[in-house]
């Protein structure tokens, strides 16, 4: 990173605090204008399949956007230990490293190592797994949350408000109250327990291809 961008970085580090990171730094108006047309497309055609996404995977553009994005996530390293600090102060620095990304995407050579599992306590008692992947698999998960990310978020219903971009769990209790002041009063609250370890994959990968047919896309969300 040039010197002005690296200033704006570190600026833009102090200011960011976790969970609300997106606030603060924008997406770059080249991957926005990408992110609006895909989403045109899949909420005006709710049948259309998307064939050809992989190649923006490995733009530079959004490899730089994704990695800023995982870093002020401020995420513990993954089974290398490797961090974002000593990974800089290398030669060539994070433009080097992305550029080695995006030619292990391009010649199709990329393959995820494993995630180190580490465990953290639940608030009502007991233990909850948590994955931590290395710093360039985040990488390559947040380019592919970059690119598919508008084509599924078309086809959710406005009400639904569980981990979408500009929805929180506030707007949900707001939507709840507005509900209840017009007199719809039943009210069902349900949790699934484990929910996301018991996450039938073949299943959930069936859904994703039925909007999204690349197969290299759909090779990187299995991995």
């Amino acid at each position: 990173m040039g010197e002005g961008r690296g200033n704006t970085f570190i600026t833009f580090l102090k200011k960011c605090r976790k969970g609300d990171c997106t606030k603060v730094l924008k997406t770059p108006e080249k991957i926005r204008e990408l992110q609006r047309k895909l989403y045109r497309k899949a909420k005006q055609e709710k049948e259309y399949r998307f064939y050809l996404l992989y190649d923006k995977i490995y733009r530079l553009d959004i490899l730089n956007h994704a990695y800023r994005l995982v870093k002020a996530n401020r995420g513990a390293p993954g089974i290398d230990g490797e961090t974002f600090d000593r990974m800089e102060e290398r030669e060539g620095g994070a433009d080097k490293y992305l550029e080695e990304i995006a030619g292990d995407l391009k010649r199709k050579e990329y393959k995820p190592q494993a995630v180190r599992r580490v465990y953290i306590p639940k608030a009502a008692g007991g233990q909850r797994p948590l994955g931590i992947p290395v710093i360039k698999d985040r990488v390559v998960q947040m380019a592919v949350k970059i690119v598919i990310e508008p084509i599924f978020e078309a086809d959710f219903h406005d009400n639904s408000y569980g981990f979408r971009r500009k929805r929180s769990a506030h707007q949900a209790v707001e939507d709840v109250r507005n509900h209840l002041f017009v007199g719809k009063t039943d009210v069902i609250d349900a949790d699934i327990s484990k929910y996301f370890d018991t996450i039938p994959h073949d299943k959930l990968m069936q859904l994703v291809a039925k909007r999204i047919v690349d197969k290299q896309i759909l090779k990187l969300v299995k991995m």
